[in-house]
């Protein structure tokens, strides 16, 4: 490993700001409010997993030269590939109007002259002209920015409301399922560090220029401290909302409930912080979306077509900004701003959940079978305590799964 190791990690704060958004700081919140610190390991348990899956889709790139994506259409079946395809349009339509309203929410709550909408309206396209301009490098230095500023509020309100210390290190080292618990601690390991928002780890790593199988031990150390930094940040949301217990314990209005009561405690400068640290969290997000999933759709319509190795495909994604990657950024920044003023279609929300939900248990099952390839991954082929890992995940999914589908259609 060179002397200046540590000028390459970056790529895992870009995954640990995007990751970090209002669903977390939602699910962290209820699972706080409910049931307080004892369920502070599911916090820790769910970025190890994340961490797992995110190592492997990373693993599998740099021992190979081939993205997920590529695995995905050229070594699975073709149902497969066009299943990838609708989960990420509809995945992209719905996430895209969640990130603007809860934006605009943040926004709103702090500056409420404008509606949710149209500061929802705003920030969607700020969050496109930086992307559409600015190269991986610019996308990088904000997110260190902004992963500080949620950092420095959330930790500062944890210390500024005086926790139980020993509760929350028997929370963290002593699992426990409170009654009726069982699916809300499912939504916390699940929800933690993100979802398809993985797989945009594989392209930032090949902007960094880390593409090479000697590569791994960076890679390690920067998942490291992304989820490393993600968990601390679940962790303090968990701690504020147990010693808080806001009384409203729905949707992002629950998080705006959340800095109610810390003004109650700390004062209007507690509030404000917190709330600054809020919009922080899901504008980050928003931008790490915008930025990373146009690179899924642009490598799913080109990878049939180009040798992406031969002629280095990947880094002129982002320096040229290639036509289906931008029209698939308009897409997902614009087309799903019409849901901010009407009310959302059922049909739309009830089949991106069922359809997100298979999505990581086809990620560890994928990673399961790419992984274990001696002849292909050569040294980085998955250790058994990576398979173990990844079997867990598999399992906590396919839960998750379950109880998804029981409760839309049962």
């Amino acid at each position: 490993m060179s002397k200046a190791w540590y000028k390459k990690i970056g790529p895992g704060i870009v995954i640990a700001a995007t990751g970090i958004g209002a669903g977390d700081l939602v699910a962290a919140s209820v699972v706080g409010a409910k049931y307080g610190t004892v369920i502070l390991w599911s916090v820790l348990f769910g970025g190890i997993i994340k961490y797992t899956l995110n190592e492997g889709i990373a693993r599998w790139q740099l021992a190979t030269g081939e993205t997920i994506v590529e695995a995905i259409k050229n070594r699975f079946h073709r149902f497969f590939s066009i299943y990838f395809l609708i989960y990420l349009l509809i995945w992209s339509f719905v996430v895209g109007a969640a990130m603007s309203g809860a934006t605009g929410l943040a926004a709103h709550a702090m500056a409420p002259q404008l509606s949710v909408a149209w500061w929802g309206v705003i920030h969607a396209f700020v969050a496109l002209a930086f992307v559409f301009w600015a190269n991986y490098r610019w996308l990088e230095m904000g997110m260190k920015f902004f992963i500080a500023l949620m950092f420095a509020v959330v930790i500062i309100n944890a210390f500024m409301i005086s926790p139980n210390w020993e509760s929350i290190l028997t929370g963290l080292l002593t699992p426990s399922i409170p009654e009726a618990s069982v699916t809300l601690l499912l939504g916390v390991i699940g929800g933690v560090g993100g979802s398809v928002t993985l797989l945009s780890y594989g392209y930032w790593i090949r902007e960094k220029g880390l593409s090479k199988a000697s590569d791994f031990k960076l890679i390690k150390i920067d998942l490291g401290i992304a989820y490393f930094l993600t968990v601390l940040f679940g962790i303090a949301i968990v701690i504020l909302s147990a010693e808080l217990k806001p009384e409203l314990m729905e949707g992002n209005q629950m998080v705006l409930a959340l800095a109610d009561k810390i003004g109650e405690t700390t004062g209007a400068s507690g509030k404000w912080i917190f709330m600054i640290g809020f919009w922080g969290a899901v504008f980050s997000s928003m931008l790490g979306v915008w930025q990373g999933i146009p690179y899924l759709f642009s490598d799913f319509v080109k990878s049939a077509k180009v040798d992406n190795h031969k002629n280095g495909y990947f880094y002129r994604i982002s320096q040229n900004k290639k036509q289906s990657y931008r029209l698939f950024l308009i897409y997902l920044a614009v087309l799903p701003l019409i849901l901010l003023f009407t009310n959302k279609p059922v049909w739309i929300i009830v089949t991106y959940a069922v359809i997100g939900s298979f999505f990581m248990p086809f990620l560890a099952v994928a990673l399961l079978f790419l992984n274990n390839q001696r002849r292909l991954l050569t040294k980085l082929y998955n250790r058994w305590y990576v398979n173990g890992l990844l079997i867990i995940a598999l399992l906590v999914f396919g839960v998750l799964l379950y109880f998804e589908i029981v409760r839309r259609f049962f």
